[in-house]
């Protein structure tokens, strides 16, 4: 099996069954270079040490990557079971890494290296008998089956990535050198980097539904910007060009830096690039397995804020506007190449793709007309944070894929590096990492007087949890009192002259039932399945206020911003967090809780009575479980087979509230009468769903 040079699927071309065998051969190439990669690891103990204090240990990528494919086969509903749910709970969320200023401590119980490849070993058989036996039609559409199996394998080659990064900054001597991944050996003096014109033009992007290849949401829709004539550098910044700065102490001055800057440089008290080595002949260059003279000729590897800092620099220095390209003006800068994309390759034209080294090469190797390296090499850090094309619609298997980025602090990165494969080493690719981010990223620079157009949206136009914002904070609708509100008052009225230790908010959505149940208990953790939820309530717990847009008519918005202190809650937000988390595959920290609610939830999980079977665990003695639901039952939600009421028996009704009495009686007694509580959501300023909720109150016995 060749491992290197693959390219990613076309996806509406061929036979089915030559298509089968593709993507099968393409999965196994994946999965055995995924596993190749951290053979590089010297020992077991190494996959439990953290690389960077800001991320998991190595253990957890190497089983995110196979449990990945479980969790979306289960969403799609392909898969009716899980293989090891304590795994795909364990391996399934937490890959971003945390703010450099926002240090997680949480404790996690990590698997031995041999049970998690045990687990690989069972997914891998998993996957090859479903790639075997689903049917398989083309055109593949992302609504299909096989769509779900190609982001498995696209998100795997991802983490190819990543996780050869995080390697990089393990101890050299846990490491050990193969011959697989062997390095470029060739390093010199570079050549002086110059800038060449580049004429303005308008730029495309955005990929159209029906594209011959796999993307990612984020990749579809359209953009179209007039860009206005540049100067770009002939090279990607190459190390002995960045040591002008280093030497000239740009690391001790402040004013070539951001603010947010000068604090992660501050924080991690840099005096240089990460993988720089100082000795005492000279400095040395960390790659991913040794260490080595520093190559002067090859391209330097930094995050944005040092990226940034340099052009800052050289301006001052030049006397010339100098700073990194926009997406729109790198896009213009490939577009004149004509740089090929993967699919029509025969040979990579740069060092990507696995084709050329397990490294950097000279920043003069590979030609692109006038320029080099315009794919490949090393990422190009670029001024443009990631922001949704118009007509971006988020992909119901995965939708914490794109929305989480869309926060204004993670810049997209373009071209590739020499690990970047598959989807990643595609023209329509975007990708977008935190500013401190370490990845295989250079960058090159330009010259412009033009300003950067920045997409930044402070406002929540995402219909969906635009609604869901209005109705946890916004006005009531025809009396009707605010629902999450309603849920937390009877939470706490029920809770009088109990413990009030802690509090779990399952369901959560945009957090405003957990911040109510703060006003009575010492914590309240919220939980929530939807990245898009669940980071509008993490920050509207660390900014205090959210924004976000209303539609009124057609494409008439409405613009509105509420504040946690003007609902008196600005005083308990301390008191709560939030995280991510699949209600029906709860990871083992979230127990010892003295009330649960579980908001407008039952109705929208895959399995409910797995839900309702597991939730005792997750109760101190005596603790209380509320519910609360419209039961609107739904096979886009919840397999027929898995309601709990809804549907006849042997000619008979049941209800739901029949269904969570068989389920919880074994372990729970009802405490009273169900009460019916109304809400009312906002969908344009004329049309409103007006709903009611039944809320049960459950005891531990």
């Amino acid at each position: 099996m060749d491992l290197r040079g693959t390219h990613t699927i076309i996806l509406n071309e061929g036979e089915p069954e030559a298509k089968r065998a593709e993507i099968l051969e393409y999965f196994h190439a994946t999965f055995t270079l995924d596993e190749k990669l951290y053979e590089t690891l010297k020992e077991d103990a190494t996959f439990c040490l953290r690389a960077d204090r800001l991320r998991h240990p190595l253990i957890f990528y190497f089983g995110h990557t196979a449990t990945f494919f479980v969790n979306k086969l289960v969403i799609a509903g392909v898969l009716p079971k899980r293989i090891n749910p304590r795994f795909e709970s364990l391996f399934a969320v937490g890959v971003d890494e945390m703010s450099w200023d926002d240090l997680d401590a949480t404790h996690y119980d990590w698997p031995t290296r041999a049970e998690v490849k045990k687990y690989r070993d069972q997914v891998r058989e998993l996957m090859d008998g479903l790639i075997r036996s689903l049917p398989l039609t083309l055109p593949i559409a992302w609504e299909d089956p096989f769509w779900a199996i190609l982001m498995g394998i696209e998100h795997e080659r991802i983490h190819l990535e990543t996780s050869s990064v995080l390697i990089r900054q393990l101890p050299i001597d846990q490491v050990r050198r193969l011959d697989f991944w062997e390095i470029c050996r060739d390093w010199a003096e570079p050549p002086e980097n110059v800038l060449l014109p580049v004429p303005g033009a308008k730029v495309l992007l955005g990929k159209e539904a029906g594209n011959p290849l796999y993307g990612w949401d984020n990749e579809y829709g359209r953009n179209e910007a007039e860009v206005r004539g540049f100067a770009a550098s002939k090279y990607l910044v190459s190390n002995r060009e960045f040591l002008g700065f280093v030497e000239d102490g740009g690391y001790r001055e402040p004013e070539w830096w951001t603010e947010e800057g000068w604090n992660w440089k501050s924080f991690k008290e840099a005096e240089h690039p990460l993988f720089w080595v100082p000795r005492a002949n000279g400095w040395g260059l960390r790659t991913m397995l040794e260490v080595i003279d520093l190559p002067w000729n090859w391209p330097v590897e930094v995050n944005y804020l040092e990226a940034k800092a340099f052009c800052n620099w050289l301006a001052a220095k030049s006397g010339k506007p100098i700073r990194l390209p926009t997406e729109d003006e790198w896009n213009r800068l490939r577009e004149l190449a004509a740089v090929p994309n993967q699919p029509e390759w025969e040979r990579a034209p740069g060092n990507i793709n696995l084709e050329g080294w397990c490294s950097s090469c000279p920043v003069d190797r590979f030609a692109f007309g006038e320029f080099y390296d315009l794919i490949g090499n090393v990422w190009q850090w670029s001024e443009t944070p990631i922001y949704p094309f118009h007509g971006f619609s988020v992909h119901p298997w995965y939708d914490d894929f794109s929305t989480p980025t869309f926060d204004g602090r993670h810049n997209l990165m373009m071209g590739g590096s020499w690990i970047s494969t598959g989807n990643e080493a595609t023209r329509e690719a975007r990708y977008a990492f935190r500013r401190h981010f370490f990845q295989h990223a250079g960058f090159r620079y330009l010259e412009s007087a033009h300003p950067v157009e920045l997409h930044e949206d402070p406002y929540e136009t995402d219909q969906l949890t635009a609604q869901y914002c209005d109705a946890h904070y916004g006005a009531e609708h025809f009396g009707v009192p605010n629902f999450a509100k309603s849920c937390a008052d009877v939470c706490l009225e029920l809770s009088q002259g109990r413990g009030r230790s802690a509090a779990l908010d399952l369901g959560c959505a945009v957090g405003r039932a957990s911040f109510e149940l703060a006003r009575g208990f010492d914590s309240v953790t919220g939980l929530d399945f939807s990245s898009r939820f669940f980071r509008l309530a993490a920050g509207m717990q660390h900014e205090g206020y959210l924004r976000y847009a209303l539609t009124e008519e057609g494409e008439l918005l409405s613009y509105h911003e509420l504040a946690l202190a003007e609902l008196g809650l600005e005083e308990v937000r301390d008191k709560v967090r939030f995280f991510q988390a699949d209600a029906c595959n709860l990871p083992e920290k979230f127990t010892g809780y003295d009330l649960v609610l579980a908001a407008n939830l039952i109705d929208r999980l895959y399995a409910p009575r797995l839900f309702l079977e597991g939730i005792s665990g997750r109760l101190n003695p005596g603790g209380l479980l509320v519910i609360a639901s419209p039961y609107s039952w739904g096979e886009q939600f919840t397999k027929k087979e898995e309601w709990l009421g809804g549907y006849r028996e042997a000619g008979e009704n049941v209800f739901a509230l029949e269904g969570l009495t068989q389920c919880l009686s074994p372990h729970f007694r009802r405490l009273g009468e169900p009460r019916e509580l109304p809400f009312v959501i906002r969908e344009t300023r004329r049309k409103f769903q007006h709903s009611v909720a039944q809320l049960t109150v459950w005891e531990l016995r």
